[in-house]
């Protein structure tokens, strides 16, 4: 990382080439197309997601170096010399082997994603200020300072998924500065020193009748520019037009650029086709990444050295535990499962204390009838165990409860990819909400496990209002299903042993799944058990009167407690589970249950390879093409399914390197049939594990629920299988909510827009909407009709009231459902908006100096490690780096 206590132009001639010398050996071309898709269009390009990523890869690399991991020994720069970035290493290094990095992987994928997003929302893609397009300088330096600073109070408010989206967007602009402008072609050679502070002002600005552009015939244009000491920027498009004499952003999107003065100056990519200064766009980009290294130098200034060290980690995910959230019914008859929640969570805390393993978040959200909240979140165990233990079993003694009103208020407030545990002996009151809790699950990919003291069929206990439906627990399984968790029933008596599974799921465990995926008593069925796994444990539930299972070499154990020779059996009621000796042995394993009705059973397993996946549309008209994301793919809609596999031990365990998934199928859920399988495609160099695979209109022409199964070998040549923690869902309907840039302020009133598209046939639709925390919102529609192919807009209309708490967060909802009889699923839109309290004066240059960043840091040291072969450092007051594998080392230029 380049230093935070100094600004660039205070370096020396010497420190500055020694800089520029490191920076060559960057990757041979980088651009500032979308994301890793933009490669199709200029290979050998480097995207915002890389830089947005090689960003913060340096800047948790640096986090590392200052904090020793406890009990482990502390990193050495030289070891990350000469050798590609990556974060599966750098989570082996610093946390030891066989710790998962998927949750870090995917908060830089949200972040990246986020990033990338911003040339397409139809908000933001065309709007100057957020590419500093234009010559709109100063008003993109305004709304870049706006989105860091919704960055920071979204990450304090402990909100850190609209804290990255925020980042991302602001990185996007950052980034977009050196590749739209004339900084390059100017000789600038360090970033610009009064980006990122507003305090100062922009200087030597071209205004509006200084001619900047020549005309230019050619695709390449590297010497139209006129004035060689005015900074500038191109017009993108015909908003705003282009005034006579100013350059345009350049490229095939850009409709601007046919008008004279034709041609660009953009160095978004490599090829000549999008971008005309294309030659420039290796400097631009070196620019661009120190440029995201400095952003996060400056949140770091803004929070200070001991701020920034706990709460990088959590709004990178900087960990490889998960959070502990609970949502507990505190009714009269909840006495003993309040206290197995209570014993559980004390085991937790006092078991994970300082290690790798000990969770960064602790929710709790309490409910009973009426009432349910208020939502309790801390970073500090102590906090909770003393919320929680304050809490008791009083009164409210009837049935049902507002359960699934708390679990919403619980997704709201947990980090995505962890796992939430309900505990209740009621069913739930608020059942019309199932659809749409069970919607926010996906979004949020968060693991909901129900532990229900009340078996279906029993009918003493509770009073009750009126007699109750055995099947009454239904939208708790619905809720269960949609989100890749379970619903438990037991017994009282068990609950405190049968709710060591809270434990146990905060290993990060992976589900393996079963073939045939539908238990059937007394028909066989089997799992794949690979080199990679350890811990593997079965666990079955229900009616059950025997069982057994069988190794790969022929050896078999019955449902006799104790140990067996192929692990150790537990029994609690009507619940058993079995723990494999390790190591397991590789194949395909079976298992037998003999049950009354659907026996339950789940395998589980401990391993680092794991993978992250996500949908999107190629794009390929302005501003770039790229990816579209998608929360789900759409019925009828040609989508492209993005996968990262992590842990695959680059430098460690040679047997992951031979690791490979070939093929992706997708399963039907619940009835386990299989819809199609495809061939999985790398993109990029096979460390970073990234995989894409086209999935047909036709595959995904059956709405509902799907399983997402990779399939492929390990490295000694056994069936490799991993299924997402969560089902997918094929939606009939494309659901866009979007806001302006920017956030809310109490008293305001902010328009919102809705775009509905259809592309699988006629669709009649209800809509709906919500608002959580209960503002008002007007909406224009509420119902639309579309034809296959069409799509309709709607605007809305959200009032914050004035008595809306600052720097709170607050989720909008809109529900498209078929008409009554329709068999059309739900489809939901999220939108997380931030209230934001009056900015001050000078919101991110509280530490600025009148000459230039003085950003503060008591760090001893900095790096700039990259994903190229450059490096180099600070250590002391002294800069190193490497150039042809020799190591220079020059003192810090005086200031």
């Amino acid at each position: 990382m380049l230093p935070t206590d100094v600004p660039l132009s205070h370096l020396s001639t010497s420190l500055l080439l020694l800089l520029l010398l490191l920076l060559q050996l960057l990757h041979p071309a980088s651009s500032f197309f979308p994301n890793v898709w933009s490669l199709l269009a200029a290979p050998g390009s480097v995207t915002h997601q890389d830089l947005t990523e090689e960003a913060a890869l340096n800047v948790t690399l640096q986090l590392f170096l200052e904090q020793p991991p406890p009990g482990r020994p502390p990193l050495h720069l030289e070891d990350f010399l000469g050798r590609t970035l990556l974060a599966d290493d750098l989570f082996a290094a610093y946390f030891g082997p066989g710790f998962p990095s998927r949750r870090f992987r995917a908060a830089l994928g949200e972040v990246s994603r986020a990033n990338a997003a911003q040339d397409f929302l139809p908000t933001s893609k065309n709007d100057p200020d957020l590419h500093f397009d234009a010559e709109r300088l100063g008003q993109g330096r305004t709304r870049l300072a706006g989105a860091l600073r919704e960055a920071l109070v979204a990450a304090r408010a402990l909100d850190h998924t609209l804290a990255r989206r925020r980042l991302g967007a602001a990185l996007h602009a950052l980034q977009d500065f050196y590749s739209h402008s004339n900084w390059v072609e100017l000789g600038r050679q360090e970033p610009h020193p009064h980006l990122l502070w507003p305090r100062q002002e922009l200087q030597s600005l071209a205004q509006v009748g200084d001619p900047t552009c020549s005309d230019c015939e050619e695709l390449s244009c590297p010497g139209n520019l006129l004035d060689l000491t005015l900074l500038t920027s191109g017009y993108f498009g015909s908003h705003p037009s282009k005034p006579p004499g100013k350059c345009s952003h350049g490229g095939r999107f850009d409709r601007s650029s046919s008008q004279p003065p034709r041609g660009g100056i953009n160095k978004d990519s490599t090829s000549p086709g999008f971008s005309p200064h294309h030659m420039l766009h290796l400097q631009a980009a070196k620019l661009a990444l120190l440029a995201s290294i400095q952003a996060f130098s400056l949140l770091r200034s803004r929070l200070g050295d001991r701020g920034f060290s706990s709460l990088l980690p959590r709004l990178l995910d900087i960990s490889p535990a998960s959070s502990l959230s609970f949502v507990l019914d505190t009714t009269g008859s909840m006495g003993e499962e309040i206290s197995a929640a209570k014993i559980q969570a004390r085991h937790i805390v006092e078991q994970r204390r300082g290690s790798p393993m000990e969770p960064a978040h602790y929710i709790l959200v309490p409910f009973h009838d009426p009432g349910f909240g208020p939502v309790f979140t801390t970073s500090d165990p102590d906090s909770f165990w003393q919320q929680l233990n304050e809490l008791h079993a009083l009164g409210g003694g009837d049935e049902p409860e507002m359960c699934l009103s708390a679990l919403e208020l619980a997704l709201l407030h947990t980090p995505p990819l962890s796992d939430i545990f309900v505990f209740t002996d009621a069913s739930p009151k608020d059942a019309v909400l199932t659809n749409r809790v069970e919607s926010l699950t996906q979004e949020r990919r968060c693991r909901v496990t129900f532990f229900v003291t009340e078996d279906p069929l029993r009918v003493q206990g509770r009073a009750r209002r009126e007699v109750l439906s055995p099947l009454r627990f239904e939208p708790y399984e619905a809720v269960a299903l949609a989100s890749g968790g379970e619903v438990i029933f037991t017994k009282d008596q068990h609950i405190q042993d049968v709710a060591a599974i809270v434990g146990d799921s905060m290993a990060d465990l992976v589900t393996l799944p079963l073939e045939p995926p539908v238990v059937v008593s007394g028909r066989p069925f089997g799992f794949s058990v690979d080199a990679l796994l350890q811990r593997v444990t079965v666990r079955i539930h229900g009616e059950v009167s025997s069982f057994w299972i069988r190794s790969p070499a022929g050896v078999s154990q019955g449902q006799e407690e104790g140990e067996g020779p192929l692990g150790h059996t537990r029994r609690f009621g009507q619940f058993w589970i079995v723990t494999m000796n390790d190591p397991p042995q590789p194949g395909t394993w079976e298992i037998q249950v003999i049950a009354e009705g659907m026996p339950r059973v789940r395998v589980q397993a401990q391993t680092a390879l794991d993978f992250l996946f996500y949908f999107g549309i190629p794009m390929d008209e302005g501003p770039h093409p790229g990816l579209y994301p998608l929360a789900q793919p759409v019925a009828g809609l040609q989508t492209q399914l993005l996968v990262e596999v992590t842990g695959l031990g680059f430098r460690g365990d040679p047997r992951d390197l031979r690791s490979h998934f070939s093929h992706v199928v997708l399963r039907g859920i619940p009835e386990g049939a299989e819809r199609g399988r495809v061939p999985l495609e790398p993109m990029g160099p096979r460390e970073r594990g990234l995989l894409a695979a086209s999935l047909p209109p036709a595959l995904l022409s059956t709405t509902g629920p799907f399983s997402l199964e990779l399939i492929g070998q390990d490295g000694e040549g056994h069936g490799l299988h991993r299924v997402a923690p969560q089902p997918c869902t094929v939606v009939p309907v494309l659901l866009e909510l979007s806001s302006s840039p920017g956030s809310l302020a109490p008293g305001s009133k902010a328009p919102l827009s809705l775009h509905i598209a259809s592309f699988s046939g006629p669709q009649d639709l209800d809509l709906r909407t919500s608002v959580n925390p209960r503002f008002p919102l007007t909406f224009n529609l509420s119902r639309v009709r579309l034809e296959p192919n069409e799509s309709v807009w709607g605007h809305l209309w959200l009032e914050v009231p004035d008595s809306a708490a600052p720097d709170s967060v607050v989720m909008v909802t809109v529900t498209a459902t078929g008409r009554e009889g329709s068999l059309v699923p739900p489809t939901h839109a999220f939108l997380w908006l931030l209230v934001l309290a009056p900015a001050p004066q000078d919101p991110l240059a509280a530490t600025a100096h009148s000459s230039g960043p003085i950003l503060h840091s008591t760090s001893s040291v900095s790096t700039l490690v990259t994903r190229g072969r450059a490096a180099g450092g600070r250590i002391g007051n002294c800069w190193w780096g490497t150039v042809g594998g020799v190591l220079l080392l020059l003192g810090l230029a005086s200031w």
